[in-house]
């Protein structure tokens, strides 16, 4: 595919005429500075101009805005009053818009923050933890998904979930799969370019290990596909975070076969029935077993009705019989047995790990909003040596101290054994024997401090058991305690990047700067983690800055009200 850039034309009259509104009717507002009207008009400008006057755009303080927004943030920790949110919310219909917007946003020095799924788990799709204006990029449409059986291959925009993926290759096929999540909300995008791991990571390794193109709109407004790209932005993208490099608005991936029957389980054992003793044997031989049989604990704790619990689910890729010879020769302490297990296909497995009902529909794949949404932190780790068993009982107890804990371990070997730290980003493969996320929930807002302080001592507990030099940790789990870029514009150093940057990448942390410094070289694809370039500088007004934030047009007051224009709570050119 040939790199594509966009063309102006004449200014379009409907357009003009809603850009006038916003030129014309806040002038009664003594609060509203020219400096601030002046930078906001130029903007929608630049996008009429580009012959580009049909994007939706939504303004704050509407409804309409107030229900994008909500919509689109699955943590609910930033839906506070005191969370900073996007000047604008835009919801490109094409491609070609969203190059207008990155165009006329690097133009009049606003940041982009690109939105697929809302999943980012410290909300720096449509929050900012900066005091810069920034535009999110909401990519709900880009959600189309062509499956090609015959090549094994798809290519899906990045805001289509992984249930609509999975759903999409089961039309197809009963015997293809995907490498990916085991939340099917989860959109492509973010979980790509961070990596991606599920079920099936002992036997195919990560998504990104899985991607063999893609489409990225750079920060001159080009759409690149892989040749036009280069194969080491190609490389950046693939677990390095995509939004540090460009917005990406589709990927081609790899298939992978499965066979058309895979069994699953899921046994619980409280304390009282030796989960301490079974999660510390599991330690040992987890990272061992077949590639095809994945075994995964997690700590469930206390909720309103239930009691503490360490659940231990699985896939295996074959049927019943065989699982049960494996688990009686490698991990007969579990006491598995035939009525345990079940016998599926594989699309209908990712409904089971996600405790919808398997044997039902598969367009419950399709919802994007099958749970409630509630605040939340999460962090990881990596373990590179068993744990000892005293330790995973005081690990037991803190469990106890809060409810609605979870802890996760994920183990590896396998395929993820087998890719070099170096093949993309993503560095942590051979050496580990499993991983650890760490989540806890609330439903009352008072509760915040609390928990993300139970949470950060956790942390600190567990550090003489994992990894060192450095503490690794999965950049899909972003943590931003681990440190983030403390200019004012979002830039950093690269000095302060590499503190939390190795943690994620390791080695592969230099690399990244030096793809970032060559595509992007102005930085102006920057958030709290993003990449650095080297020899950073401001890549924006600093001045321009301080006026937008102290005078944005948040109040639709400010906007003339009028029925013939429905852009007044949905800033929509149609």
């Amino acid at each position: 595919m040939a790199t594509t850039s966009i063309t102006s034309s004449a200014l379009v009259l409907l357009s003009l005429f809603h850009i006038l509104i916003v030129l014309f009717s806040v002038t009664s507002s003594a609060s509203y500075s020219s400096n601030a009207h002046d930078h906001y008009a130029a903007f929608f400008n630049c996008l009429a101009k580009s012959n580009h006057a049909h994007i939706p755009i939504y303004l704050p303080n509407t409804s309409s805005y107030n229900s994008t927004l909500t919509s689109s943030i699955v943590n609910t920790r930033f839906l506070t009053p005191e969370a900073r949110k996007p000047h604008l919310i835009i919801k490109p219909l094409n491609e070609s818009q969203v190059q207008a917007v990155v165009v006329c946003s690097r133009k009049h020095e606003f940041q982009i923050r690109a939105l697929s799924g809302g999943h980012d788990y410290e909300g720096i799709a449509y929050t900012s933890h900066q005091q810069l204006p920034f535009i999110m990029l909401d990519l709900i449409n880009f959600h189309s998904i062509k499956v090609d059986i015959k090549s094994e291959t798809a290519w899906v925009q990045s805001a289509a979930t992984l249930g609509q993926l999975y759903y999409n290759i089961a039309v197809k096929s009963p015997i293809h799969a995907f490498p990916a999540g085991l939340g099917p909300p989860v959109g492509v995008g973010g979980h790509f370019s961070g990596g991606g791991y599920g079920s099936l990571i002992r036997k195919y390794g990560l998504s990104a290990d899985n991607i063999v193109d893609a489409q990225i709109v750079n920060a001159n407004g080009e759409i690149l596909d892989r040749r036009a790209m280069g194969e080491d932005l190609f490389w950046a993208i693939r677990g390095g975070g995509a939004a540090s490099f460009g917005v990406v608005l589709s990927w081609k991936i790899k298939l992978v076969r499965v066979p058309p029957t895979v069994t699953v389980f899921k046994v619980t054992k409280t304390l009282e029935q030796g989960a301490i003793p079974l999660l510390h044997k599991w330690q040992y031989i987890a990272h061992k077993l077949p590639k095809d049989l994945s075994i995964m604990p997690a700590y469930l704790g206390k909720t309103n009705s239930t009691k503490q619990l360490l659940l231990f689910f699985s896939l295996f890729l074959g049927k019943a019989e065989e699982l049960l010879q494996i688990m009686q020769e490698s991990f007969p302490e579990l006491g598995l047995k035939r009525e345990d297990c079940i016998e599926t296909t594989w699309v209908r497995s990712t409904l089971y790990f996600f405790s919808l009902p398997y044997n039902e529909s598969l367009c419950s794949l399709l919802d994007r909003n099958p749970i409630p949404r509630y605040p939340f932190k999460s962090i990881s780790d990596y373990v590179e040596k068993p744990i000892p068993e005293s330790a995973l009982q005081e690990l037991w107890g803190k469990v106890s101290e809060v409810d609605f804990p979870f802890i996760a371990f994920v183990p590896y070997g396998g395929r993820m054994s087998e890719i070099a730290e170096s093949e993309i980003p993503f560095p942590h493969r051979e050496g580990n024997i499993y991983f650890i996320s760490y989540e806890v929930d609330w439903m009352k807002p008072e509760e915040s401090t609390k928990k993300i302080e139970w949470m950060r001592s956790l942390y600190k507990y567990m550090t003489p058991y994992v990894s060192k030099n450095p503490r690794a940790a999965y950049i899909n789990y972003r943590d931003l305690d681990l440190g983030q870029n403390s200019r004012v514009d979002g830039s950093a150093s690269y000095e302060e990047a590499k503190v939390w940057g190795v943690k994620y990448f390791k080695s592969n942390f230099d690399r990244l700067v030096k793809v970032k410094s060559e595509v992007d070289p102005t930085n102006f694809f920057t958030n709290e983690q993003s990449i650095p370039v080297a020899h950073n500088q401001l890549p924006f007004n600093q001045s321009t800055h301080d006026q937008i934030l102290c005078d944005p047009p948040t109040d639709p007051r400010q906007l003339q009200r009028a029925d013939a224009v429905d852009a007044v709570d949905a800033m929509c050119y149609a």
